[in-house]
């Protein structure tokens, strides 16, 4: 082809790119293009810490590209209006992208293609998102699987070099197209205001994520040991980079399975996860349309108690992990992994409110939301999902916090009203005798929440509501569509 166009999108780096190395491969020319779509921005807050990430991966990623000649067009507006209408002005012959498979995206993806269809122009996708897709990994029976082990075993048993391999941009970099850099609008102009993420040392785009994996590198043979506990520098933190593309799964996963060992093992373990979550999206839409996934959980009766939603999103619930975490992620716009459970179980099986409503809230405010991830990852505390253990699973939150942040480094500062408790007091502090909380000069109920449920009997409600609902007929798949 004499000319293409490639429209990035949660892609955003001009390396190990399918989509630009095919668009590179099969044309003379290549442009390059981005819509902040106002059909995704407009329902956002003004101080979205996700689009100002999104705006300084992109201002990196056009910069990279101008130092090799070309540039990134870069437009505000509907992606179905701005794609079809640049295509058009620019004479290309075909639009390139990496698939989405998220509902909305999908349909996004089928209007603009129609659109270009009425023009003559072709419209290709790729895989690049994932190391497999769709319908790459099968039961023996050919049906999706449902169950993430035996998935991961498929997995591992078909990964190999190919899978991982990367595609070479650099040897057909210099068929992008040689134009005048053009402006790229604010971020005040897309009428978004800054956030605190300059605050938070969340390093942006390729540059970041590269800086970050090198880092997580090092540390990755004590990763399984470490990932566990919020007070240890376990994670990656590479997930808002995964999120929008600005690291190459194919080089996460490529290092991790050549690496081997137990921390390798278990990081691959969560790609792997990630697929999972993609992979049930595709085969079940209607997840991301509020319904469970295991049909006979649909409409379990939770009482849904508002003043109880409020103190768990505001971190007042009186148990001292599940305000650390939700603290934290009101302050950061992140959540460490094991807390994500934690908070997530504590929601449903505590104080028995409807999984979807957390749901809605981590969308909010995560600036790593995913919907696979996190509709995949709600479902499974609330034990609606695709989860081989029973619904009977309960977290218990002190427990929990024992475990897992035994010092109570973490609690201490997230809830600071807590740091005077030893390490003992600070996992159960309305246990502390009163004159005890006196000379502390913390007072149950006034420095800081009495809990707001009793765990134990908030475990036999929900346990009396998961039994009724499991012992009821399963209704048809067709049934939740």
């Amino acid at each position: 082809m004499t000319k293409s166009l490639v429209w990035f999108r949660r892609d955003l780096r001009d390396y190990d790119h399918a989509a630009l190395y095919h668009a590179l491969k099969d044309s003379e020319q290549v442009v390059c293009a981005f819509v902040f779509d106002t059909d995704i921005l407009d329902g956002l807050p003004r101080d979205d810490r996700r689009v100002e990430f999104i705006w300084e991966s992109v201002r990196e990623l056009k910069l990279a590209l101008q130092e090799r000649g070309g540039d990134l067009l870069v437009r505000h507006g509907k992606a179905t209006e701005e794609i079809p209408a640049l295509a058009s002005v620019l004479g290309v012959e075909c639009v390139y992208c990496n698939r989405d498979y998220e509902p909305a995206a999908v349909k996004r993806d089928d209007t603009v293609s129609q659109q270009l269809g009425t023009q003559g122009i072709a419209f290709k996708s790729f895989k690049d998102q994932v190391i497999f897709e769709r319908d790459e990994i099968m039961t023996k029976s050919g049906t999706p699987f449902s169950v993430f082990t035996p998935y991961k075993n498929a997995c591992l048993r078909k990964l190999d070099d190919f899978h991982l391999k990367a595609y070479p941009v650099d040897r057909y970099i210099h068929h992008l197209a040689q134009s005048a850099p053009q402006p790229m609008p604010s971020l005040e102009s897309l009428a978004f205001a800054r956030s605190n993420l300059k605050q938070l040392r969340l390093p942006t785009g390729m540059s970041g994520g590269m800086a970050l994996f090198e880092d997580f590198s090092e540390r990755m043979p004590r990763y399984r040991d470490a990932r566990d506990f919020p007070a240890l520098k376990g994670p990656s933190y590479l997930s808002v980079h995964l999120r929008f593309g600005t690291v190459s799964i194919r080089h996460l996963a490529r290092t991790a399975w050549q690496q081997g060992g137990a921390g390798a093992e278990t990081w691959l373990n969560e790609l792997l996860w990630r697929d999972f979550y993609f992979q049930v999206l595709y085969h079940h839409p209607q997840v991301a349309e509020g319904h469970s996934f295991k049909p006979e959980f649909e409409h379990i009766p939770f009482p849904n108690g508002e003043s109880l939603f409020k103190a768990w999103c505001e971190g007042r619930t009186g148990y001292p992990l599940v305000d650390a975490a939700m603290r934290q992620i009101n302050q950061t716009g992140y959540m460490h992994n094991r807390l994500r459970m934690v908070a997530a179980g504590f929601l449903v099986k505590d104080l028995l409110i409807d999984w979807r409503w957390g749901e809605r809230y981590f969308a909010e405010k995560l600036i790593d939301f995913d919907l696979a991830a996190n509709n995949g990852g709600w479902q499974w505390a609330a034990s609606t999902g695709c989860d081989a253990q029973p619904w009977f699973r309960i977290f218990n939150p002190v427990t929990q916090s024992e475990k897992f942040d035994p010092e109570g480094k973490f609690i201490r500062k997230y809830v600071p009203e807590l740091q005077p408790c030893d390490d003992k007091e600070i996992h159960a502090p309305w246990l502390i005798p009163p004159l005890r909380q006196q000379a502390l000069g913390l007072v149950i109920g006034k420095d800081y929440p009495a809990p707001v449920v009793d765990h134990a009997m908030r475990r036999e409600q929900v346990l009396s509501l998961y039994r009724q609902a499991s012992s009821r007929k399963k209704w048809p798949a067709s049934s939740v569509l």
